[in-house]
């Protein structure tokens, strides 16, 4: 995901801002995507239904991390190009054309040589001034854009796995963990995604466990909701040091 991402980054030439950001948008939605499909196929050792690591999350914040700076994070992701150019102000009448002495015939005159004097020459030198031009390197991927990847990872992935009915449970966590996440983006910094990550997971462990009860109609389900908790905060910190690690990698 870092590789991608960065070469994502390094197209600024020949890119427009919206077509860098849709095309950041698609790579992370892949990403996210092959990760849930690769997951799915390795079931983990233990006998409880729900568990897993849910590494795609990882993406999920990742995309909601990037691009928002706020006080206590590092340097952002930004490009900045310094050219010397004259000063404006001085460039106005310069007479820069150089006009050959050509002579039909030899003179005879004895009057003294006069040097050739030139009002480019004459005028003193102008300085260089260093202009700055802060261009930034990648775009600023907003709530709603992590929203969008994340939306698009759960639709993908259930048309990909074929398991419809996963879609209800996905689609419940999912937008239960993304709306707790966005909460405490609001008071954490990028040094601390770990946190996010592991509220995130815990409201998603929640919330399909509320999609359960409502499905299958047995509320006896919740039995299981202590011990999606704590392997939901394990699982969450995991994902939320990967996505913080991947940040900061990025930023660099």
């Amino acid at each position: 995901m870092e590789l991608v991402v960065k070469m994502t980054i390094n197209l600024r030439v020949n890119m427009s801002i919206p077509v860098k950001k849709l095309t950041l948008m698609a790579i992370l939605t892949a990403a996210a995507l092959i990760i849930f499909i690769i997951e799915a196929q390795i079931p983990l050792p233990i006998p409880i239904p729900g568990v897993k690591l849910g590494l795609a999350n990882a993406v999920t914040l990742f995309a909601l991390f990037y691009g928002n700076r706020k006080r206590g994070d590092g340097p952002g992701v930004s490009s900045v190009i310094t050219t010397d150019l004259p000063d404006a102000a001085n460039i106005s009448n310069a007479d820069i054309s150089a006009t050959p002495a050509t002579s039909a015939a030899p003179t005879t005159s004895t009057a003294p040589a006069t040097p050739a004097t030139s009002t480019a020459s004459a005028a003193p030198a102008t300085p260089a001034t260093s202009a700055t031009l802060d261009i930034p390197s990648a775009v600023n991927l907003t709530i709603a854009n992590a929203f969008t990847i994340l939306l698009c990872r759960i639709i993908l992935g259930a048309a990909f796995t074929g398991r419809p009915i996963a879609f209800a449970y996905s689609l419940a966590g999912g937008l239960l963990g993304f709306a707790a996440q966005a909460l405490v983006k609001r008071f954490v910094t990028t040094k601390q995604i770990w946190v996010c990550g592991a509220i995130g997971a815990v409201f998603h462990n929640i919330g399909q466990i509320l999609a359960a009860m409502l499905i299958t109609g047995t509320p006896a389900i919740a039995v299981y909701l202590p011990v999606l908790v704590i392997a939901g905060v394990f699982t969450g910190v995991i994902t939320g040091f990967i996505a913080q690690l991947t940040l900061a990698r990025v930023q660099m």
